[in-house]
């Protein structure tokens, strides 16, 4: 299959994105084809373990193909969106729950649809490129692809800090907010991926000492300021201080999409406690998906930011006087459409 290469090697069931000049785009055959690997290898005997990766240097994968998207949700049909978010999301909460180690190499960038198919798996693997970010508040989205539980989960309000403003994380950062796990330099990859094809043994995977990264020395500004209950309020302190930390996040912050921050702030609220795990986060982030075309700005997300490349995206709402009713109304349960999880 073009894009992608899936195969048994030794004792490995072998996944690797092949479109590098698209920076390993995941396309939504693509999805279905990851998938359908997984439920086969699950019970096979010979596959020991998972391991994906991607070809070029630039990217394991820069986030979901989202030309599609566009053009169907432009032409008023939303069902191919809703379809390919539930089906991606099936996907995620597959790798995040599969019985076998499942090994992700992340070099470059690693962002949106990235993240959904490599920071659910037991092992993820980063090196001295890695740039991984939940950057969909800046097209009309919030993170998704489970990357709301992760953010959730991070180091106090480190979360609520990545999703606002979409910043970017190296190989120390990722580890730090809970997105990787064990730094490699990638020189020594290809002689492990050897290794665990043919022994099928996850021991072989053993560290180092990644460069030294940002957010841990940011962590009392980052806790100090993006606390508060809603976006108003995040707004609020960030705004009351005469700080370059705060300046600059108000600043990353004014590019994105005001609906999209409310409602990623509310998710990551609502995912801090005992009863969120992965199936939870999806289910929450496809209530906003699911009405991000019609309801949302998605669309023009897209527009500003891909197809006229303008960087001048027409917001439903303003920075200055964030949205709080229609951010619930975003969040909304779905009924009958409710995210299931069934093929």
């Amino acid at each position: 299959m073009p894009d992608i290469s899936i195969r048994k090697t030794g004792r490995a069931g072998r996944i690797t994105l092949t479109r590098p000049k698209a920076l390993n785009a995941m396309s939504y055959h693509m999805c279905l084809a990851i998938e359908a690997a997984l439920d086969d290898w699950a019970t096979d005997d010979d596959v020991a373990l998972v391991i994906i990766d991607a070809e070029g240097d630039k990217a394991f994968c820069a986030g979901g193909d989202i030309q599609q998207l566009y053009d169907t949700g432009r032409a008023g049909d939303f069902g191919y969106g809703r379809t390919f978010w539930r089906d991606e999301y099936r996907l995620n909460a597959k790798i995040a729950e599969y019985p076998k180690p499942y090994i992700a190499f992340m070099q470059g960038f690693t962002m949106g649809g990235g993240v959904g198919i490599s920071c659910h798996g037991s092992h993820r693997i980063v090196c001295d490129s890695s740039q991984i970010a939940m950057p969909e508040c800046g097209i009309g989205l919030v993170p998704d692809v489970g990357g709301s539980l992760i953010l959730a989960n991070a180091p106090g309000r480190l979360g609520e800090y990545l999703g606002l403003t979409t910043s970017r994380m190296g190989p120390a950062d990722a580890i730090y907010a809970g997105f990787a796990d064990t730094f490699i330099p990638q020189d020594a990859w290809p002689a492990l991926i050897a290794k665990l094809e043919e022994t099928g043994d996850d021991s072989h995977i053993k560290g180092e000492t990644p460069p030294q990264g940002v957010m841990r020395e940011l962590q009392a500004d980052i806790d100090a300021h993006f606390a508060g209950e809603d976006l108003q309020s995040i707004v609020n302190a960030l705004k009351a201080s005469d700080s370059a930390f705060a300046a600059d996040a108000l600043k990353a912050m004014s590019r994105n999409s005001p609906l999209s921050m409310a409602c990623a702030v509310e998710i990551l609220h609502r995912l801090r406690g005992p009863e969120a795990d992965i199936r939870r986060a999806l289910e929450l982030e496809y209530r906003f998906t699911f009405r991000a075309m019609e309801q949302g700005d998605f669309l023009e997300g897209i527009r500003a930011a891909v197809i006229d490349k303008d960087r001048r995206p027409n917001w439903q709402h303003d920075l200055e006087k964030p949205p709080s009713m229609a951010a619930t109304q975003m969040l909304l349960p779905l009924g009958e459409h409710k995210m299931t999880f069934n093929a």
